[in-house]
């Protein structure tokens, strides 16, 4: 029984039809379609679909040439540029394995991560190659391809940029074509577009090691295949149904090491045929600018993103009328954001929910029909099904009564790269477990109203209190840690460490933000210390970080009565 179905609207069929292909089928198909067509729009430069497809064919016959194969795993570690789509598509295109790397990672983070994943290239801005050299010896890296922004700017952006970042950041980073290391300008003269084939099984076959924490503080690669990442993208092109195949732009801000990002722009993008506006990082003015210049029609994004542009001073400024269509994902969507928005761009914007497990979507709200609940994440996607469980029994339970969202559906993940307890523990009787608790009202509308989990979402980051922690009772002065999320009008939720020094020793604020940020990546490091006596403890010694949390709501709740 599926009781949302009676509210689909006639245009969003009930079940789909999944073309059995490859990902990047998609941009070959795109390219003798659209080959004059452009694909992408970076700060200036544009590549036409035929360009975009030839540079990703170069580069899977020159990662061939390193003896990349099939089931291989090559790792991206670069913001959103030209070189980020055609590394991407040039991976699948050999059969190999995206493996998508945060460019904020730590030389710690970065090593678990090629560890794991056993990747033997990587694909690297310039800035970060000091951070991948020094791991490589301690992985499998056998290769590292290095880039740079400049690489892909317009004249005179080109020979400019170099010195903005220098004056940024204080690097030069000089790397010679040589050995196992490599040039992408110098892969792209050297290579060429021959067509690449390679046997995928659709079903099975990964394309994507996705990364996301877990309880226990480490990373888990999320095994996504062919047939996950594809089957998301058709229908997320079913809910956007009013938008025209080879006629729309879609803004590129979300980044494509969040899964979010690369289903709803890198994939559906190709798959559509859309002109794909790249942004490297979410800068309000920036993003302001480019959408009155670019007049994207889709627009992926976080609640933070939408609070930002709504935020800035001279937002009047700015023709944001060419948006049509937003899902907004990563964290809980204010109903105030969603009709703001919504006022100041003529177009519609809903709230989307999803996992990095489930490719990411699994619901949301109708952007058309008149159908939409506020306050909702909205209705399972077409061949999705979901239930809501009871904590104690695992059974289900009937609508408006609280228990863990499980979902089932042709998105979801095959498995936890490696670690076959933590797949086994994830599914129940053929259902995952997403770890929210949540209901459905009479009419199959579901609503998350806390996390079983303990984790953070901080400006659409997923943050894990462990993998914090576990960093702080490193350093000498502290007996006990607790990090928890605590409300932050802007990026949703900020952490928060509560702290107890060990007897004798004390820290500063500032010492210890900048030991954290020495071992953890920069959105990771708490924002907020609190320094105590002792914590909050049950019986049996464990720290009850619910009761932090709700001390801080009750906290902020006199502080606005008072203010």
């Amino acid at each position: 029984m599926k009781p949302w179905l009676e509210h689909y609207p006639d245009e969003i069929p009930k079940t789909l039809t999944y073309e059995e292909k490859p990902v990047q089928q998609y941009l070959t198909e795109a390219a003798q379609r659209y080959p004059d067509k452009t694909a992408i729009h970076f700060m200036g430069k544009e590549m036409s679909y035929k360009e975009v497809y030839e540079s990703s064919l170069k580069m899977a016959n020159y990662l061939k040439s390193l003896g990349v194969k099939k089931g291989d795993r090559v790792a991206i570690m670069l913001p959103n540029c030209p070189q980020a789509f055609i590394s991407y598509y040039g991976i699948l295109y050999t059969g190999a394995i995206v493996v998508q790397t945060n460019p904020l990672y730590t030389e710690r983070e970065l090593e678990y991560q090629m560890k794991d994943s056993g990747a033997i290239v990587i694909i690297a801005l310039d800035l970060l190659y000091p951070r991948v050299a020094k791991v490589k010896k301690e992985t499998n890296l056998q290769h590292i391809i290095v880039t740079a922004i400049k690489d892909y700017l317009p004249f005179p952006k080109n020979f400019i940029y170099p010195f903005i970042q220098k004056r940024q950041t204080g690097m030069v980073v000089n790397v010679q074509h040589e050995g196992s290391q490599h040039l992408f300008p110098k892969v792209m003269a050297q290579s060429t577009a021959e067509p690449v084939t390679t046997d995928l099984d659709f079903e099975n076959d990964l394309a994507l090691l996705q990364y996301t924490g877990g309880t226990t503080g480490k990373p888990k690669g999320v095994m996504l295949t062919h047939k996950n990442l594809i089957a998301n993208a058709t229908a997320c092109d079913a809910w956007l149904y009013k938008m025209k195949k080879g006629e729309e732009s879609i803004l590129g801000i979300l980044p494509f090491f969040h899964v979010y990002g690369m289903t709803t722009v890198l994939i559906l993008g190709v798959m559509q045929g859309y002109k794909i506006i790249l942004l490297p990082k979410f800068d309000v003015e920036t993003t302001l600018k480019t959408i009155h210049k670019q007049k994207p029609t889709l627009f992926p994004g976080a609640p933070t993103m939408y609070i930002g542009l709504l935020n800035h001073p001279d937002i009047k400024k700015y023709d944001l009328s060419s948006i049509e269509s937003c899902i907004s994902g990563s964290a809980p969507l204010p109903v105030e954001v969603q009709e703001r928005f919504e006022k100041i761009t003529g177009g519609k914007l809903v709230e989307g929910y999803g996992l990095t497990e489930t490719s990411p979507v699994t619901h949301a709200n109708f952007l058309w029909a008149k159908d939409r609940v506020k306050g909702s994440i909205g209705v399972p996607w077409p061949d999705t099904d979901a239930v809501i469980l009871c904590m104690e029994t695992g059974s289900p339970l009937p609508p408006g009564e609280v228990g863990e969202i499980a979902v089932k559906g042709p998105q979801v993940m095959k498995g936890y790269w490696n670690m076959p307890e933590e797949t086994e523990k994830t599914f129940k009787d053929g259902w995952l477990l997403t770890g929210d608790l949540g209901y459905m009202d009479e009419k199959g509308y579901f609503y998350v109203v806390d996390r079983k989990k303990d984790m953070i979402i901080a400006g659409g980051f997923n943050i894990y209190p462990r993998e914090i922690e576990e960093i702080l009772y490193e350093h000498p002065a502290i007996q006990e840690v607790v990090v928890a999320g605590v409300p932050d009008p802007y990026r949703g939720e900020t952490v928060k460490a509560y702290i107890v020094f060990r007897e004798g020793m004390t820290s500063t604020e500032k010492e210890l933000d900048e030991y954290a940020r020495k071992h953890l990546a920069a959105y990771k490091v708490p924002r907020i210390y609190e320094f105590r006596d002792e914590l909050p403890k049950t019986a049996v010694g464990k720290v009850l970080r619910r009761v932090l949390v709700e001390e801080e709501q009750k906290n902020q709740a006199q502080d606005e009565k008072l203010g």
